[in-house]
């Protein structure tokens, strides 16, 4: 069988990138396909991007790898937002990001018989967000071809990032998996009564497809599996001291809770969602 590791949101954590990739030699994996998010958030944006860009047969954009690669309106801006502007440009050289400014939206391949799309966050949106917990009328537009997929086929197989929590889901005889975050993963559902011990959060996730690659029989062996890399936090934080958000990365690397919870609160509310309830 073919295996192809699939990785997404890397976000300038170089300690859990090079963990990964160690993680995937030892299992003898050949292909690596990136989601986006390369940069932002950690302090090693620059040197995330180059091995993103060596070993990575497939890499796609993400939001911030499209927001902090382009030219960026100041006058909209707030003071605390220019710095984090101007703090990750200063970690980027021109040749990284003319390559985040090249990269595709979405990619696609058959493996044992399925149509596999990968994208960042949705097929229409590079910062659309759809969660573990959502409606099926949401989950179901995950498989639609939008005018950012590379075919106009509903998909078998969808691999997605962006919200840094992995999951798999199956729904309408197709497959939904998130493949999670390498160097920022979070689970937005916490409950001091249920929660196991964090550190079942707070390590680096990818995602394994194997298969017959390239092959339309859809009666070859297939399977999915979901990784988790533990890393060295302390080690990654310590070379932390320049970050514009020093304290807000270090609570979600060590803690694994996003520091925006009110955004995610108000997503899951329009979708009747009450998150203080789970």
């Amino acid at each position: 069988m073919d295996k192809i590791a699939i990785i997404s949101d890397i976000h300038g954590n170089l300690e859990a990138l090079n963990s990964v990739f160690k993680d995937i030699k030892e299992r003898h994996i050949d292909k690596i396909f990136c989601l986006g998010d390369i940069v932002a958030k950690g302090t090693h944006q620059e040197e995330c991007v180059k091995l993103i860009k060596d070993n990575c047969e497939v890499v796609l954009k993400g939001n911030c790898d499209v927001y902090f690669a382009s030219k960026i309106d100041r006058k909209t801006k707030t003071e605390i937002e220019l710095k984090r502007i101007d703090w990750i440009d200063s970690k980027l050289s021109n040749e990284s990001k003319a390559f985040l400014k090249s990269l595709p939206y979405s990619f696609e391949f058959f493996l044992s018989g399925r149509l596999v799309r990968l994208f960042h966050a949705t097929p229409e949106k590079i910062n659309g967000f759809i969660g573990n917990i959502d409606t099926l009328e949401r989950l179901y537009s995950l498989f639609l071809p939008s005018e950012n997929t590379v075919s106009n086929e509903k998909a078998d197989i969808v691999v997605y990032g962006h919200i840094h929590t992995p999951f798999m889901q199956k729904i309408y005889n197709r497959t939904i998996i998130n493949a999670g975050s390498v160097g920022n993963a979070i689970d937005v559902f916490r409950n001091i009564d249920k929660d196991a011990n964090v550190k079942n959060t707070t390590i680096a996730n990818y995602v394994i497809l194997s298969g017959k690659y390239d092959s339309k029989d859809i009666n070859e062996k297939i399977s999915f599996e979901m990784v988790n890399v533990p890393y060295d936090i302390e080690k990654e934080l310590s070379k932390n001291t320049d970050n514009i958000e020093k304290d807000l990365y270090e609570e979600e690397l060590r803690s694994g809770k996003y520091r925006n919870m009110e955004k995610i609160y108000k997503s899951f509310e329009l979708r009747g969602i009450d998150i203080n309830k789970i």
